[in-house]
């Protein structure tokens, strides 16, 4: 191949690898993020929502709370986290049930897996169609 061609190939194969790394970022970025008609929704809820364990603590913010998709399995809630899409266990000292969620899905409160190795949960609102 001559140097032209290889010129050329090259700059093709850049481009295509930068287009397909800034779609999977855009991507990233729209699966952190609540659909925009519900944003101010949640917003609200997460911003005044404590734990259930301890009051005096926040369950977090939007950052780290998100409607998710929950099962039951001998008694036990988990919790589908969005990161990696594993069930985790909700301790069930951390759901909720002095307040109604604000859509009537499960909700989560968690940290990303590479901050919590322990599977840890902040918050969960169980909702009313499950």
């Amino acid at each position: 191949m001559n140097s032209f061609c290889k010129l050329l190939f090259s700059t093709v194969l850049f481009g295509f690898i930068a287009s397909v790394q800034a779609q999977e970022a855009g991507q990233g970025a729209a699966h952190r993020q609540h659909p925009h008609q519900d944003q101010a929704l949640h917003e609200e809820f997460y911003s005044t929502w404590h734990m259930p364990d301890n009051p005096t603590l926040s369950c977090c913010n939007s950052a780290d709370c998100y409607p998710t998709d929950m099962k039951y399995v001998d008694g036990h809630i988990y919790a589908r986290r969005r990161e990696d899409g594993k069930y985790i266990l909700v301790p069930a000292q951390k759901v909720e049930r002095n307040r109604d969620n604000p859509d009537g899905r499960n909700h989560l409160c968690a940290p990303p897996p590479a901050l919590s190795p322990l599977d840890s949960v902040y918050c969960f609102a169980l909702g009313g169609a499950t």
